[in-house]
This record gives C-alpha cells, structure tokens and sequence, in this order.
C-alpha cells in the first residue's frame, strides 16, 4: 500500500488534543513526517513537556493511522515540546520568559513556599526550563528551602548594563532578596523600599530562556502583589490554601484580588496543601485533621480546578529545613503528588493561553 503525507494528516486531523478540543492537525501540533516503505513516523508536538495526556495522544494517533490507512504500519511518534505563551510585549523586559505564575495565598502558614519550591523542581524534573523568585521580601525562605542561606549570586555585564545570575538548583533558576541581605537581621523596608527590591529581581536578572517562572508571592494582599501585576505580565495564579474555614476566607479574599476588574489574571486552580495524616504505619488511612473538602468548595466558587490535594508528611517538613526538597524524589508518594501537580499546573496554562485573552502588565488607574 502506497503512503503519502496527505492520507496522514488526514488521519491525524481525527485525533483531539483533549484539553484544547481541536485537532492536532488544525493546532499545527504535528510536524516532520518522514515515510519509508511500511513506516510512518513524525513528531508530535506538545504544548508542554508535562502533557498528562501525551500517551494518549500518542495511542490515538497510531490507533488513527491504523484504522484509516494501513494496520498493519510501523507507527513511530516522537513526542517532543514547544511551551506556549500569550505574552504581547515584544520589548527586552523578560524577553525570553513564555509564562509568569503567581503562587499565592492570602494568608501565611499553609504552605505556599512548599508548594513553588516542589512544583518548581517538579516542573523541572520535566524537562521545562524553570525559574523560581522569591516575593516574600521581609521573610524569604527560598535559600533555606533551596540549602543555599550563604551562596550569593555572580553578576555579569551586559551590553553596559550590571545583570545578576541566578543560583541553578535542582534545574531551577533561583533568586531571592535572602540571597543578598544579613539571614540573621530582619528587614525594616518601607513599601516603596521593598517594591523596589522586588522590582530589581525581574529586571535585573539574566534569566535566559524560560518556559515557566514561579513568583512565590508573600501572605496578603499589599504593595508586594501589586508591584508584581504591574512589573510583569502574569500568565495566571495557584491559590494555595488548607482546608479549615479560617484559612479558606483568608485565601479567598487573594484570589478576588486577581479576579477583580482592572486585573483579571486568570486563576489557574487550587491546590489544598495538608489535605489529611496519613501515618507511615498506616499508608492507606487518611485522617482530615484540618477538616475535609473545604479546598474542593472553594475551587468551585471560583470556577477552577482542584489542582491536587497534598497531605501532612513528617518528610515535607524535614526536607524543606534540610535543604532537599521532597519533589527531588519523584517515586516517593509525595515526590509523585507533586508530578501530578506539575502536569496539572502546565495543563491548566495551556489551556488559559489557547482560551484566555492575551497576557499583559496590570495598569491600575488610581
């Protein structure tokens, strides 16, 4: 039987990206098709590398060539990447950068620097290319959560201009004002002094390409969140929260704050950080200490996905004040929940930028 390019797209154009509901032929998500006596391969392009659904993708493709052209073909499909964006500014500001994700929370002490951190290095474990700052300006925890309280970043000119390096850890891109000020002293910044701080993070890095930047943003709803809407372009938001009421009226408050008129930067979901105990000893119970689905409430009220419910694990803790993050070990129970978060995160970006409106800096008219 005679193959041709023509009778395999047109096979391929009955296959559906699952979450962008076109073709992959329409999406333009397939490219290199090479044919040699009763083989077929091409490639097929995701949206990005932690594609939850790139094996089925991969099955309905070679199932379509199978039942429209030849079954008895040699399909070969060779999954690869492009990480898509909506950014409109085409000046030099964070050039290189495709999306921008505010991790955040509204109220401190559930876990929102836990979650960047893993979801950074996970996101990494991917195979994107992943940067991390660090917003919490008067309380970073990035260099401890990172081993890295006594490293300081190089600093390099470039044409003319002072750019500093970030810290590679784990596959991420780093920065943090912990990098650059006494661990052991608190910082006493007026809002304009730490704004500005914060502002020189972006501008002043040299960050490369990066598919993926992660803002872990502190507590709240003040000068810090709205010099970042205004300083960068933000792809869309994590809401971090647990489960019990007090923490979920907090978070809801930031997550209307990026929901209001004026902003509008998409939530991207939720993520309900010490969902439930499980104990080593008993790895199939669960105990819901802070109360249950009170994260899957508010997902709902926000119209948003639950992105993943992480649990209470004595390692979590550990790894963070250690210096290794669990997300390191993605076979552990937890380093595989944060995978999944990972997959989910890039799943719902892709998406937003296929759906959503172009992304842009916030311009707030007083």
């Amino acid at each position: 039987m005679n193959y041709t390019i023509e009778k395999i797209k047109e096979a391929l154009s009955q296959v559906n990206d699952p979450d962008l509901k076109q073709d992959l032929i329409s999406l333009n998500m397939i490219e290199n098709i090479l044919i040699s006596d009763k083989k077929i391969s091409f490639d097929l392009v995701l949206t990005t590398p932690a594609c939850p659904m790139k094996n089925k993708m991969k099955d309905d493709c070679i199932h379509s060539i199978h039942r429209m052209i030849d079954k008895n073909a040699v399909v070969e499909v060779n999954l690869t990447s492009r990480v898509t964006s909506q950014r409109t500014n085409n000046d030099d500001f964070l050039k290189g950068i495709k999306n921008i994700i505010a991790i955040a929370s509204g109220k401190g002490g559930v876990g929102k620097s836990t979650i960047s951190v893993n979801l950074a290095i996970a996101l990494a474990k991917t195979g994107a290319k992943v940067a991390l700052v660090d917003a919490d300006i008067y309380g970073p925890s990035i260099p401890i959560m990172f081993n890295a309280v006594n490293e300081r970043p190089d600093a390099i000119e470039i044409d003319g201009k002072t750019k500093i390096i970030p810290l590679l850890k784990y596959g991420v891109k780093l920065l943090s004002i912990g990098f650059f000020v006494d661990p052991e002293k608190a910082l006493v910044w007026r809002g304009p002094m730490a704004s500005g701080a914060l502002k020189q993070l972006f501008t002043d890095g040299d960050w490369g390409e990066i598919d993926y930047m992660l803002i872990d943003l502190p507590p709240g709803t003040g000068d810090m969140h709205l010099t970042m809407v205004q300083t960068v372009p933000v792809t869309g938001a994590v809401i971090v929260s647990t489960p019990q009421q007090l923490a979920i009226a907090d978070v809801k408050k930031a997550a209307n704050m990026f929901m209001q008129e004026g902003i509008n930067i998409p939530i991207l979901g939720v993520v309900e950080n010490m969902a439930y105990f499980t104990p080593a000893e008993l790895p199939e119970n669960k105990y819901y200490i802070f109360g249950k689905e009170g994260c899957t409430k508010l997902a709902k009220d926000l119209d948003s996905p639950l992105l993943c419910q992480i649990p209470i694990v004595q390692s979590i803790a550990e790894s963070g004040d250690n210096g290794k993050p669990v997300a390191i070990d993605e076979n552990s129970i937890v380093g595989k929940a944060f995978m999944q978060l990972a997959e989910k995160v890039a799943q719902q970006i892709a998406i937003r930028n296929a759906e959503k409106q172009k992304t842009k800096k916030v311009e707030i008219i007083n």
